[in-house]
């Protein structure tokens, strides 16, 4: 029996949906808004969190709110046969095809969580797989112009962080020798598959040359493969990652060779069945997860940590507790690994504590 099977027949009762709406500065550089979306039925409330980018996007989900009816019963199958056929964005076309992924996975994700706890359950137990202790690295960009300021504060808090970074154009050989000194970079992420967003990256031959000498135990995550970047990974490849291209086995399927690494962000599969399916074809072929996250402000967050749980609990995932992507951090901050929740109900996870 697949993974999606063993929650497909779930049953799902939903009264009503609710939206909250969540915001905050981030370490990027922008507000950040997403949207806890609530489903409530049988006196349980199931919660996921639609992490699209646009700001107006939430604000027209939320002025919707009132015309959209989702009351029923339903199976986990059945709603999300109920999401691809309804218009999530009642009528307004989202900047980029992918967030129509990122808000299915926000319903998904709360009706996952409805399904579970009206059964008196928990995703583990009808998985039939453990919660174990999830690790975690520290995802920071390092401003403009970049420097290692934002490393050496974090350091300085705990000196066992380990980093998921972002070279860009502006990173000269002097800083990328600065940051590979620290010996605390897990994963380059080169954005070289993002189009029409803030954080396009060209791809740039030299910057390459430079950091997979530079950091030759790297992952090196969504790099741009043209006619002048594509030898430099000849003998790297075990180092690659994909992000941006994975929405499912079929992207799996179609990169340019067989990855070692994959970054698994469920928002962008959009539905239950295309992540469990493509975290089942990993698994069976071999290929290493670790998992990311995309400035989630709220329940999307503690979900990450338990799928990563579940699947890839000792890998560098991505996808340290929110109060790290804020630019005045806490006097205290959690520290790696996370211990697993106590209570086991839903598709949930307790926020992190900190470290004392």
């Amino acid at each position: 029996m697949s993974l999606y099977d063993r929650v497909a027949d779930l049953s799902l009762d939903v009264d009503a949906v609710d939206y909250s709406r969540h915001e905050r500065e981030t370490t990027s550089d922008f507000t950040r808004t997403t949207t806890v979306i609530s489903l409530h039925g049988d006196g349980e409330t199931g919660r996921g969190e639609d992490v699209t980018y646009e700001t107006a996007d939430h604000d027209a989900l939320q002025a919707a709110a009132p015309s959209f009816d989702l009351a029923g019963t339903y199976t986990v199958d059945s709603f999300s046969e109920t999401l691809a056929e309804r218009d999530l964005f009642h009528g307004r076309t989202p900047d980029q095809d992918a967030f129509r992924n990122y808000r299915r996975w926000g319903f998904e994700s709360a009706a996952l969580d409805l399904a579970l706890r009206q059964a008196d359950t928990d995703l583990a137990s009808v998985l039939d797989r453990q919660y174990d202790s999830v690790e975690f690295i520290v995802s920071t960009r390092l401003g403009s112009p970049p420097s290692t300021d934002r490393i050496e504060t974090l350091l300085g808090r705990n000196a066992a962080l380990e980093f998921k970074l972002d070279p860009t154009n502006e990173w000269t050989a002097e800083l990328i020798g600065e940051v590979a000194d620290t010996g605390r970079v897990r994963i380059l992420d080169l954005k070289g598959h993002y189009e029409g967003t803030e954080v396009d990256q060209e791809p740039d031959p030299e910057l390459y040359s430079r950091l997979l000498e530079s950091f030759p135990n790297a992952i090196i995550e969504d790099p741009a493969l043209t006619a002048e970047t594509e030898p430099l990974f000849d003998g790297h490849r075990e180092q690659v990652s994909w992000d941006a291209p994975i929405h499912g086995v079929d992207d799996v399927q179609s990169l340019p060779f067989a990855p070692d690494w994959l970054n698994i962000k469920p928002s962008r599969f959009g539905s239950l069945a295309s992540l469990l399916a493509t975290i089942e074809y990993c698994t069976s072929h071999g290929i290493r997860m670790y998992g990311g996250g995309q400035f989630e402000l709220g329940v999307g967050r503690q979900q990450l940590h338990l799928i990563a749980s579940l699947f890839y609990p000792e890998a560098p995932n991505d996808i340290a507790p929110a109060a790290y992507n804020v630019p005045a951090l806490d006097a205290e901050l959690p520290r790696s690994p996370l211990s697993p929740p106590e209570a086991r109900r839903g598709f949930g996870w307790p926020p992190a504590s900190v470290d004392h």
